[in-house]
């Protein structure tokens, strides 16, 4: 088995028949130009076997915003592995040496969607917070304001869609790519897509991007994009203009708002609705990952209510997947003190007290998804109760969202 960096002319048939075999891509040829386009604007790695490329992971430079600061950010789009190449430490080795490459290149925190919870804590990857999706009939929304005769988008408007996003109102832990092709390609795939929103000056400020099926509904919001909470009221006002025929919209709730508190009768709809074609449903999932790539780029990016000081014995298992001759991880022992400056230099303090994690909990500790003291029942994390309710008291951050699908 040989890893190395991906070459599209040598390498695009054997991925796009990996892509095929794990179900991303079909049969169609007019789908081919869309892989095409996803897999050029990435920094790819395959694992080579018999002369072939039998997985490949695709990773994409972003910025991750981290309270009111930004981090560099690496997203890991894509690990397929061929039929013929599963079990075999393939996808593991593979995704370890790009996320090195990663770390090299100055990329302070990596993230991914996961398959299932489990396979990448091995790389040192932990869960990040639940994602909140509701479906509900357009009508209810009780939304305080008219909305103004909006604009049409469409695919050829994906630069501007693409700027507008990244102009929007970020959460904590919101990820931005800098590559346009994520918008593009979501736009062209999209069966039935369509956009609306508003140009201010030319440029789109706020917009959603839908998926139509079926001539009630569902409708799929993929994306909402807004520059201030004024302008998502009047995107879910917009929503609320196409109840007329629309009766089910299907969305991942915003992060600054919980739609529960704008939807009329939620528990009777729920209740009414329930197994129908166009049921009320609200739940929650977390099928997203994060991990710090560089310990003291990201405590250095928090500005924490208290200042407890600390010895961090941090442990990464990715080392396992990778050479000894290169970026071997986060693991090691550092002293950290948070604060309005924070810092972590490696070493260690006699009299400080310990706090003893695995990075993958670690990275769910300084991003906020959940707090030490849960941690230390849950995951890999362990220290002195005081020292733990201090971290708590002196981070205190919002829910973090990466608020972009990739």
């Amino acid at each position: 088995m040989i890893i190395r960096r991906y070459d599209h002319q040598r390498d695009r048939d054997s991925l796009l028949r990996v892509f095929r075999e794990v179900g991303w891509v079909g049969k169609e040829k007019e789908k081919e130009p869309f892989f095409d386009s996803f897999v050029s604007a990435s920094r790819g790695f395959v694992a080579e076997q018999d002369g072939a490329a039998e997985c490949g992971v695709l990773m994409y430079r972003a910025t991750m915003r981290f309270q009111d600061g930004e981090l560099p950010f690496a997203g890991v789009a894509s690990v397929t592995t061929s039929r013929v190449a599963r079990r075999q430490g393939l996808a593991g080795r593979t995704t370890a040496t790009a996320l090195a490459d990663a770390a090299l290149r100055g990329a302070a925190v990596a993230g991914l969607g996961m398959f299932d919870q489990g396979y990448y804590n091995q790389l040192g990857f932990g869960t990040m917070a639940y994602d909140h999706w509701v479906t509900f009939d357009p009508a209810t929304l009780r939304v305080p304001v008219r909305a103004r005769p909006p604009v049409r988008i469409s695919a050829e408007d994906a630069a501007a869609v693409h700027a507008g996003r990244l102009a929007r109102l970020r959460p904590h832990g919101g990820v931005n790519f800098h590559d346009d092709t994520f918008t593009r390609t979501a736009m062209q795939e999209a069966d039935n897509g369509f956009g609306l929103g508003y140009r201010d000056g030319g440029r789109i400020s706020h917009h959603f991007w839908a998926e139509a099926k079926g001539e009630s509904g569902p409708y799929n919001v993929w994306w909402l994009a807004y520059e201030s909470t004024d302008q998502l009221v009047e995107l879910l006002a917009l929503l609320h203009d196409l109840s007329d025929q629309v009766h089910h919209l299907h969305m991942k709730e915003p992060a600054q708002i919980q739609v529960q508190d704008l939807l009329e009768w939620p528990f009777r709809n729920r209740s009414r609705s329930s197994r129908a074609e166009h049921e009320h449903r609200m739940w929650s999932n977390a099928d997203s990952q994060a991990r710090i790539l560089n310990l003291p780029a990201c405590i250095a990016a928090v500005r924490a209510r208290g200042e407890p000081a600390f010895n961090l014995n941090l442990h990464d298992p990715v080392a396992r997947y990778l050479p000894e001759d290169g970026w071997q991880g986060v693991g090691g022992e550092y002293v950290v003190r948070l604060g309005a400056a924070s810092s972590a230099e490696p070493g260690s303090a006699p009299d400080l007290p310990v706090l003893s994690a695995g990075v993958g909990a670690f990275t769910r500790l300084w991003l906020g998804v959940r707090p030490a003291v849960s941690l230390a029942v849950t995951d890999d994390l362990s220290g002195p109760p005081d020292l733990l309710a201090a971290i708590d008291n002196a981070l205190a951050l919002p829910v973090p969202h990466f608020d972009w699908i990739f």
